[in-house]
């Protein structure tokens, strides 16, 4: 295989794995998925792991926005009190 046809083949497979992440996932678990699965594939692509990066990527990003939504949810709790 040349370069270029690994490199198409990556970046399918790649997007292939990213739009049955979304299609499998319910809209309000998919927030941080996109954003962490772009991010996570493009840092696993360089290291040769594009689909595991974008996995990996998208676990992280919904970690980074449930705690976001947990911090807001107890904030807006905090200012209904008073």
């Amino acid at each position: 295989m040349t370069r270029a046809t690994n490199r198409t083949l990556t970046l399918g497979s790649l997007f292939g794995a990213a739009l049955a992440v979304l299609a499998l996932a319910p809209a309000a678990e998919a927030k941080g998925c996109l954003k962490g699965a772009a991010v996570g594939g493009i840092a696993g692509h360089m290291a040769g792991h594009g689909v595991v990066g974008a996995a990996a990527g998208c676990a992280v990003g919904r970690h980074r926005a449930n705690k976001k939504a947990a911090k807001d949810a107890q904030t807006q709790q905090g200012q209904d009190v008073h």
